[in-house]
Protein backbone atom coordinates (compact mmCIF):
# COMPACT_ATOMS: atom_id res chain seq x y z
CA UNK A 1 0.00 0.00 0.00
CA UNK A 2 1.40 3.63 -0.58
CA UNK A 3 -0.39 6.72 1.55
CA UNK A 4 0.09 9.68 -0.45
CA UNK A 5 1.34 12.49 1.96
CA UNK A 6 -0.58 15.80 1.61
CA UNK A 7 2.23 17.74 -0.76
CA UNK A 8 1.82 15.12 -3.49
CA UNK A 9 -2.06 15.18 -3.21
CA UNK A 10 -1.87 19.05 -4.18
CA UNK A 11 0.09 18.46 -7.11
CA UNK A 12 -2.23 16.34 -7.85
CA UNK A 13 -5.01 18.15 -8.06
CA UNK A 14 -3.50 20.90 -9.37
CA UNK A 15 -4.73 20.54 -13.21
CA UNK A 16 -1.53 22.54 -14.59
CA UNK A 17 1.06 20.95 -12.27
CA UNK A 18 3.29 18.57 -14.54
CA UNK A 19 5.08 17.58 -11.22
CA UNK A 20 1.18 15.95 -9.92
CA UNK A 21 0.98 14.46 -13.95
CA UNK A 22 4.53 12.59 -13.17
CA UNK A 23 3.11 11.50 -9.27
CA UNK A 24 -0.20 10.52 -10.29
CA UNK A 25 1.43 8.21 -13.63
CA UNK A 26 4.01 6.70 -11.10
CA UNK A 27 1.43 5.63 -9.13
CA UNK A 28 -0.44 4.20 -11.53
CA UNK A 29 2.45 2.33 -12.86
CA UNK A 30 3.14 0.90 -9.32
CA UNK A 31 -0.39 -1.13 -9.17
CA UNK A 32 -0.37 -0.73 -5.62
CA UNK A 33 -2.92 -0.11 -3.25
CA UNK A 34 -3.55 3.66 -2.55
CA UNK A 35 -4.68 5.77 0.47
CA UNK A 36 -4.56 8.82 2.63
CA UNK A 37 -4.41 9.63 6.10
CA UNK A 38 -7.01 11.97 8.04
CA UNK A 39 -4.16 14.11 8.75
CA UNK A 40 -4.19 14.86 4.81
CA UNK A 41 -7.45 14.99 4.98
CA UNK A 42 -7.59 17.66 6.98
CA UNK A 43 -4.76 19.95 5.73
CA UNK A 44 -6.49 19.98 2.32
CA UNK A 45 -9.48 20.50 3.96
CA UNK A 46 -8.29 23.06 5.57
CA UNK A 47 -6.18 24.93 2.64
CA UNK A 48 -9.72 24.78 0.69
CA UNK A 49 -11.74 26.19 3.53
CA UNK A 50 -8.85 29.03 4.10
CA UNK A 51 -8.23 30.03 0.67
CA UNK A 52 -12.33 29.94 -0.49
CA UNK A 53 -11.38 27.01 -3.36
CA UNK A 54 -14.20 25.02 -4.34
CA UNK A 55 -14.65 21.36 -3.10
CA UNK A 56 -12.33 18.47 -4.52
CA UNK A 57 -14.85 15.66 -4.17
CA UNK A 58 -12.27 13.47 -5.56
CA UNK A 59 -10.20 13.68 -2.54
CA UNK A 60 -13.34 12.09 0.12
CA UNK A 61 -13.73 8.85 -2.07
CA UNK A 62 -9.95 8.19 -1.46
CA UNK A 63 -9.68 5.25 1.14
CA UNK A 64 -8.48 7.58 4.33
CA UNK A 65 -6.36 6.22 7.08
CA UNK A 66 -7.78 7.06 10.98
CA UNK A 67 -4.76 7.93 13.22
CA UNK A 68 -5.37 5.35 16.20
CA UNK A 69 -3.84 4.59 19.75
CA UNK A 70 -0.52 2.60 18.26
CA UNK A 71 -0.22 5.32 15.64
CA UNK A 72 0.04 7.71 19.06
CA UNK A 73 2.48 5.67 20.71
CA UNK A 74 4.99 5.07 18.06
CA UNK A 75 4.47 9.50 17.06
CA UNK A 76 5.40 10.46 20.20
CA UNK A 77 8.82 8.36 19.93
CA UNK A 78 9.19 8.91 17.02
CA UNK A 79 9.27 12.90 17.39
CA UNK A 80 11.26 12.63 20.90
CA UNK A 81 13.86 10.51 19.15
CA UNK A 82 14.32 13.45 16.43
CA UNK A 83 14.81 15.79 18.81
CA UNK A 84 16.91 14.32 20.67
CA UNK A 85 19.39 13.81 17.81
CA UNK A 86 18.92 17.51 16.90
CA UNK A 87 16.56 17.00 13.60
CA UNK A 88 13.35 17.80 14.72
CA UNK A 89 10.37 15.97 13.09
CA UNK A 90 7.27 18.42 13.32
CA UNK A 91 4.36 16.79 14.92
CA UNK A 92 1.95 16.09 11.81
CA UNK A 93 5.06 14.40 10.04
CA UNK A 94 5.33 12.87 13.00
CA UNK A 95 2.06 11.13 13.06
CA UNK A 96 1.78 10.53 9.18
CA UNK A 97 4.90 8.55 9.49
CA UNK A 98 3.72 5.98 12.20
CA UNK A 99 0.64 5.54 10.18
CA UNK A 100 2.55 4.53 7.41
CA UNK A 101 4.80 1.99 9.59
CA UNK A 102 2.12 0.85 11.75
CA UNK A 103 0.32 -0.29 8.62
CA UNK A 104 3.44 -1.94 6.59
CA UNK A 105 2.83 0.75 4.05
CA UNK A 106 5.15 3.18 1.97
CA UNK A 107 4.70 6.73 1.84
CA UNK A 108 4.44 8.91 -1.51
CA UNK A 109 6.42 12.14 -0.25
CA UNK A 110 8.08 14.91 -1.97
CA UNK A 111 9.19 16.10 1.13
CA UNK A 112 11.81 13.43 1.75
CA UNK A 113 14.21 15.33 3.76
CA UNK A 114 11.88 15.49 6.31
CA UNK A 115 11.30 11.84 6.66
CA UNK A 116 14.36 9.76 5.46
CA UNK A 117 15.81 9.87 9.16
CA UNK A 118 12.84 7.82 10.45
CA UNK A 119 13.98 4.56 11.25
CA UNK A 120 11.61 1.70 9.38
CA UNK A 121 9.63 4.31 7.75
CA UNK A 122 9.49 2.94 3.70
CA UNK A 123 9.25 6.03 1.19
CA UNK A 124 7.68 5.56 -1.82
Amino acid sequence: MIIIDTDVLIEIFDKRSQKGNQAFEKIEQSGEHIAITSLSLHEIQYGLHKFGKKKIPSVEKLETIDFCKEDAVLSAQLELNAEQKGTPLSRIDAMIAAIVINRKAKLFTFNQKHFQSIPKLSLF
